[in-house]
């Protein structure tokens, strides 16, 4: 059976990964994702904190940046309490707890994002996402602990099943991660290369944009085919 992976994307401290593995644990989820981790992995206090969940659980994947991680999913929330200056759909964990595993049912690969517990998800993280995820506490102090955050969310995941969704006609999934990164590069080159950034300075700002924009949209893999060869024609004269 298909289940989200959980991503924490630059912790920092072991005891919080060894706290979100016993909490995915608790709840019947396994996949656990690591970007960057901060006192590296493998790492003791996450083991102990874990209370034997790590030993259960399949091996960690440990990546190096957060573009590498997402590369597989077809869909991807990202956790946040700061407002972002993005257009994103944004869910409550039980309304992203449905949405899971009605695209889970259609085959559809999903993954969660969580940042460290400094400071969160960069906007740059949050831009690969689709949809956002906001846990609505208290609005003076509303700062969960990592783990906190995660036990959250694998609960209400845990409380739906692929056989309670009734899917009819599903349309074509979103391309993976990966598939767009590929694009949005071509293109970001194909844009430099025509001058299209005016001001060098906020080119990154600008993909950034471009990026949420078409994510939103859910591009198919026919789809992103289409652009690449929309890019071509655009640039097939070039020197």
């Amino acid at each position: 059976m298909l289940q989200p992976s959980m991503i924490l994307v630059n912790p920092q401290m072991g005891e919080n990964i060894g706290g979100t593995a016993r909490a995915m644990l608790n709840c019947g989820l396994d996949s656990l994702k690591l970007v960057n981790p901060r006192d590296g992995w493998p790492n003791e206090r996450a083991n102990v904190m874990s209370s034997g969940a790590l030993e259960i659980m399949p091996e960690v994947e440990v990546f190096d940046d957060t573009a590498s991680a997402l590369a597989e999913y077809q869909y991807i929330y990202a956790t946040t309490a700061r407002p972002r200056d993005m257009v994103k759909p944004v869910l409550t964990p039980e309304q992203a707890g449905v949405d899971i595993y009605k695209r889970m049912a259609q085959g559809q690969k999903c993954a969660v994002m969580f940042g460290c517990e400094r400071a969160g998800l960069a906007n740059d993280d949050v831009a690969m996402a689709h949809s956002i995820i906001t846990v609505p506490l208290n609005p003076d102090f509303a700062s969960l602990n990592l783990s906190q955050a995660v036990l959250l969310m694998a609960y209400e995941c845990s409380k739906h099943a692929l056989s309670d969704v009734d899917v009819t006609n599903p349309d074509e999934a979103p391309a993976p991660m990966g598939e767009l990164d590929n694009l949005f590069s071509r293109l970001e080159n194909a844009l430099a290369d025509k001058r299209f950034f005016k001001e060098e300075h906020r080119q990154r700002a600008t993909m950034r944009n471009i990026r949420n924009m078409y994510t939103r949209a859910e591009l198919s893999p026919q789809e992103v085919k289409t652009f690449h060869g929309i890019i071509s024609a655009l640039t097939k004269n070039d020197s």
